[in-house]
């Protein structure tokens, strides 16, 4: 695992300083302790920050391929380069080294940009060709790994692994993007393709793009999807031998490493999956970390030492207290942009657990996407059902009236939230899910808005490119159409954006076996009924792992990780709610009304409402915004 940088200058053949690039990597060295290198030629860059995994004393990076026509930084682990390897040794491809870096640049000189298909695992990396002049940059297809880039002033475009790598370079205008904060109000993080800084993009998961040395900026073309249209028609038990095997190789794959290995653990269905199948092809005990919270409504630490136990694991576990707001700032630097998803308090704290123990951590990630694990896809699907019984010109005046006049009621769980429902309901199932992902909805963004902001997006609404997005999506049923919004545009933009982070922070490589195309593949021509069934999501993995788990583990309700926010801005963090309105970077930046702010801090900290969430969104955007946009 590594930190990646570099300038490509598009149009000229202009020398690159390696002292800037050396200054980006810098920024980055997190990602990468054991070691550092940047190459130059005629008008390109690279540069490279190495966390050791592979192959520890060779591999260095950038590395060079083909008599050095081919130079490459690279980030990420491919979890087939042994078989790669092999077929390309088949086919005259002589290797200097062990490890995965040299095989990609072996498949790239042998099939192009077809070798992206071939590779399994997680990615982003720059080659480029000094023969043809051309940079390309390509990102895995969940998104696991991250690549910002942008267009600079002198006709250049920097990249890099994290937008703090960007920032150092000093012809980045540090200038905000006002739709990438309606996106950050509306969902929580900023998506891909956009950035909080104007003119900084994230390639997307699955995209590539080739830059060359003459012509302009092309635009990210997508390399693979995840295609839901497509169904299985084999048998229960068939599917389940199927899905094990697959887990089971997904797993095993991950294993790969020259270094110290382990696990997150919570005890739920996921990571527990993950331990059970790493026990049952490992030679010694699994290392495990979990975290616990003093607070025994949050915690489950229990149930992640009942799988310790029960596979025998060397089990670390930490506890930890309300008080983790004191980490606000540091969360802030780590992540860049604005980022509200607060159990990334917690995900940091597992992974400085686990870095005491191991470099490399396999996570649960993954499941809750790909075979529907999420309460809210299966809600999702229900209401589907509901719109297809009734026509929507009935619909839409009926249950919009009612749902109009229907009382609030936000403290409740969703399905008992009436009026959110039957707004729902009202609606199309793409706006409706739409709805159920944002965390801020449209009408409380736009009464947080002066009218200077409100007239500067004009008619964008952050919701509308998701809707787009769950429209055009290869699917047959309203479920297919969450899942595939979960995993396109929610997995890279908020789970994986918090893990990676939050691992890179402390030098830990977090690996998602439930991640696996093969998996995701398996999952999306899955028959509804081996998704969801009787109210239970991911019921297939379930039933494929009833030999390994046990009943009140695999079907005990989800939990996930909580932290108290609403209880922080009642108490220590009451004076940060109430600066907002008038002492804060958002206040200067005049996209606010300064009493809106005021009147939910006061409502929040009186009790009178539960406005936890969105202060915390507010706190997190104002902490950014002071780091990046400084007066």
């Amino acid at each position: 695992m590594c930190g990646i940088a570099g300038i490509f200058h598009i149009g000229t053949a202009k020398p690159v300083d390696p002292a800037r690039v050396r200054t980006m990597t810098d920024a980055i060295s997190h990602r990468g302790p054991d070691g550092s290198g940047v190459w130059t030629a005629p008008g390109v860059g690279l540069g490279h920050r190495r966390l050791s995994i592979i192959d520890l004393e060779g591999s260095l990076q950038p590395m060079g391929y083909a008599d050095g026509r081919f130079q490459i930084v690279f980030n990420g682990e491919i979890y087939n380069f042994q078989a790669l390897r092999s077929e390309l040794e088949a086919k005259g491809h002589v290797f200097a080294t062990e490890g995965d870096t040299e095989v990609i640049l072996a498949a790239y000189a042998q099939w192009g940009e077809a070798c992206l298909s071939r590779l399994n695992g997680m990615f982003a990396f720059a080659i480029y060709d000094q023969a043809d002049r051309r940079l390309f940059l390509a990102r895995d297809r969940l998104g696991v790994k991250p690549l910002f880039y942008a267009a600079l002033s002198d006709g250049s475009v920097a990249f890099a692994s994290e937008l703090k790598a960007l920032l150092v370079h000093p012809l980045l205008r540090r200038v905000p993007d006002e739709r990438a904060v309606e996106d950050y109000f509306a969902f929580g993080y900023v998506p891909d393709d956009r950035s909080i800084v104007k003119g900084v993009r994230k390639l997307p998961a699955a995209h590539h793009i080739s830059l060359r040395s003459e012509g302009g900026l092309a635009e990210p073309q997508r390399w693979w999807d995840v295609d839901f249209s497509q169904r299985s028609t084999a048998g229960q038990g068939a599917l389940e031998e199927e899905l094990r095997a697959i887990m089971r190789e997904a797993v095993s794959s991950r294993m790969v490493a020259d270094v110290p290995l382990g696990a997150f653990l919570s005890g739920g269905v996921d990571s527990s999956s993950v331990v059970a199948l790493m026990a049952e092809q490992s030679r010694r005990a699994v290392t495990t970390c979990s975290i616990g919270f003093d607070e025994a409504a949050l915690d489950e630490s229990s149930h992640a030492r009942t799988i310790a136990d029960r596979f025998a694991t060397d089990h670390h576990s930490r506890t930890v207290g309300a008080d983790q707001f004191e980490q606000i700032d540091r969360l802030a630097e780590i992540y860049d942009e604005p980022f509200a998803d607060a159990s990334a308090l917690p995900t940091l704290s597992v992974c400085e657990l686990a870095r005491e123990h191991v470099t490399v951590a396999l996570s649960g990630d993954g499941a809750d996407e790909a075979l529907a694990g999420y309460r809210r896809q299966v809600f999702h699907a229900g209401e589907e059902r509901v719109r297809a019984l009734i026509p929507q010109t009935v619909r839409g005046p009926l249950l919009g009236t009612l749902g109009k006049l229907y009382p609030k009621a936000d403290w409740a769980p969703r399905p008992l939230r009436a009026k959110t429902t039957l707004l729902s309901l009202a609606g199309s199932g793409e706006a409706g899910y739409a709805d159920a992902l944002s965390v801020t909805g449209p009408d409380a963004r736009g009464a947080l808005y002066s009218d200077a902001m409100r007239g500067t997006l004009g008619n964008y609404r952050a919701e509308d490119r998701l809707i787009e997005l769950m429209r055009r999506a290869p699917t047959r049923t309203g479920l297919d159409r969450a899942q595939y919004a979960d995993l396109t545009f929610w997995l890279p933009g908020d789970i994986l954006t918090k893990t990676d982070r939050a691992s890179m922070a402390v030098g830990l490589e977090a690996r998602e076996p439930l991640l696996d195309h093969r998996l995701i593949e398996f999952a999306a021509r899955l028959p509804d009924k081996y998704r969801v069934r009787g109210g239970q999501g991911k019921w297939l993995m379930k039933r494929a792992m009833e030999p390994y788990l046990p009943r009140d583990i695999l079907y005990r309700p989800k939990m996930g990780f909580v932290t108290p926010i609403s209880a922080w801005f009642r108490g220590p963090l009451a004076g940060e709610a109430r600066a907002m309105g008038s002492r804060s970077a958002l206040a200067r930046t005049g996209w606010f009304d300064g009493e809106a702010l005021s009147l939910i801090a006061e409502e929040h900290i009186a009790g009178r409402r539960d406005h936890g969430r969105l202060i915390w969104q507010m706190l997190m955007l104002d902490k950014a915004v002071g780091r990046l946009f400084p007066v």
